[in-house]
């Protein structure tokens, strides 16, 4: 199979960041997308309309809106619906979640299908059984399946509401992570990157994982790029257990389990061979982050240094 610029495709998460993304990187390439939303008249999904997305209305607890919104694709961008909780991910709602849409997307007869989880490292604390299950019953239900494994996106430094971690709280940005150790990021434009390589060559990608990373500095060098790039005074503090205990069982479980050595594997070299785009974090800054982190920073007041 070989797919075409007029070949459809339906992209799910299209009004968050990695479908998003993807959406606008298909759109731009010609091909025809149908995006599906919950809301239509969601800022970001008219934003979509406008650039000539079609728009489809689909909800993933309700299985009966998704044969219709697949209706005539040949092809499908998965981004496993949010089902976090303070006490975790709830693996099996996710599950229950990617079998429906596996199963419509299979009676639609669509053959092709590019999934986005989580990056995996030894251990089970970021294994995300759910997303785990959903590539299997995918792989079982869809002819041809590429797995994307992206670890954490360079646009989270913006800030992700209500986790108490990620982004800048009045000059500090927090997080599990040691601040003298290499840490894999990535753009989400990248990711849809290689979604839109793999749906533009499935018989190459068909079958395979990619693990998914386009920079690796250290916590402490992120947090002086974005300094030197903002003129802004920040800095970085890794939470203590307790702190992260604070936040939710999950995420000092997490810090745990990363301070015991287990990482993100990326093979970042390889990876710029396939797509010799792949950003790092200055050019993440220099396309747009920087402005958008002084927007933010601007809205926050800022320590002086004592």
């Amino acid at each position: 199979m070989t797919t075409t610029r007029t070949a459809l495709v339906a992209v799910t998460g299209a009004t968050g960041k990695q479908g998003g993304a993807t959406a606008r990187r298909l759109l731009a390439a010609g091909h025809p997308v149908r995006a599906l939303v919950r809301n239509p008249a969601a800022p970001a999904a008219l934003e979509l309309d406008s650039l000539g997305a079609e728009l489809a209305v689909a909800d993933f607890d309700d299985p009966s809106t998704l044969l219709p919104a697949l209706a005539g694709a040949s092809a499908l961008f998965v981004v496993p619906p949010t089902t976090y909780r303070p006490d975790g991910g709830g693996p099996d709602l996710e599950l229950a979640r990617g079998r429906a849409l596996a199963d419509a997307a299979a009676a639609a007869g669509v053959r092709q299908a590019v999934f986005t989880g989580v990056a995996s490292t030894g251990g089970e604390a970021f294994a995300a059984p759910g997303k785990r299950r959903v590539e299997q019953y995918l792989r079982e239900r869809i002819e041809l399946v590429t797995v994307l494994r992206p670890v954490r996106f360079m646009t989270n430094y913006l800030g992700l509401p209500g986790l108490g971690l990620d982004g800048f709280d009045q000059g500090v940005h927090r997080h599990i992570f040691p601040p003298d150790e290499p840490l894999q990021i990535i753009a989400p434009a990248d990711i849809a990157e290689f979604a839109a390589l793999a749906f533009e060559h499935p018989d190459r990608f068909a079958g395979r994982t990619l693990e998914l990373a386009g920079d690796a500095p250290t916590p402490a060098e992120a947090v002086a790029a974005i300094v030197a790039a903002t003129g802004t005074p920040l800095h970085y503090h890794q939470l203590t257990h307790t702190e992260a205990t604070a936040l939710s069982p999950q995420i000092a479980a997490t810090r745990q389990h990363w301070l015991a050595g287990h990482r993100w594997h990326a093979d970042i070299e390889a990876l710029r061979v396939i797509h010799p785009g792949l950003r790092t974090l200055s050019d993440w800054l220099a396309e747009g982050g920087a402005a958008a982190l002084r927007t933010r920073l601007l809205d926050q007041p800022v320590p002086r240094p004592s």
